[in-house]
């Protein structure tokens, strides 16, 4: 697992394409942030000129979920079947096609951020409840993507506004 410690807390880092990710001794590597991020080169989607209603926006129930689970879904590249914590007292089952940026060992026990009230949607003979939210920005031609992940100390199902 790649990691970078922050104010004492470990978060993931994405996965080096084609370069040598050998494990380190977590105690002893911190990575020390310290230069600024050069965004020069970065694209992002331009925001929507239509305006959603309020009554519209307030029907996407948005939640904080504990990654229980995470594994590779079987004959895909992309996707990775998550087990969450949603806080209702049931797991849910959200596959993300993010795998290409992350290792699923190093998401188990993160506090992300999901939709909650999709209609299930079946990928790979597996029904997906939901979905997790992720930033995507283009750099250099090439699509980046940050799986969002908040604070461990906010509970399974807290709603989000």
């Amino acid at each position: 697992m790649t990691a970078c410690k922050l104010v004492g807390k470990l978060f993931p880092t994405m996965k080096t394409l084609g370069g040598s990710d050998a494990p380190k001794k977590a105690e002893k590597v911190e990575a020390k942030i310290e230069e600024k991020v050069d965004f020069s080169n970065v694209k992002i989607e331009p925001l929507f000129e239509e305006f959603v209603d309020f009554e519209t926006f307030a029907k996407s129930d948005y939640r904080a979920v504990k990654v229980k689970a995470c594994e590779a879904v079987p004959k895909s590249k992309k996707l990775l079947k998550f087990v969450l914590d949603d806080g209702s007292g049931t797991d849910r089952v959200i596959l993300s096609g993010i795998h290409e940026y992350y290792e699923p060992e190093e998401l188990v026990g993160k506090t992300c951020i999901a939709i909650t009230n999709l209609p299930p949607r079946p990928m790979m003979g597996i029904d997906s409840c939901g979905m997790l939210i992720s930033a995507v920005h283009e750099e250099d031609g090439h699509e980046g993507l940050n799986l969002l992940m908040v604070d461990d100390r906010i509970p399974a199902g807290a709603k989000l506004y």
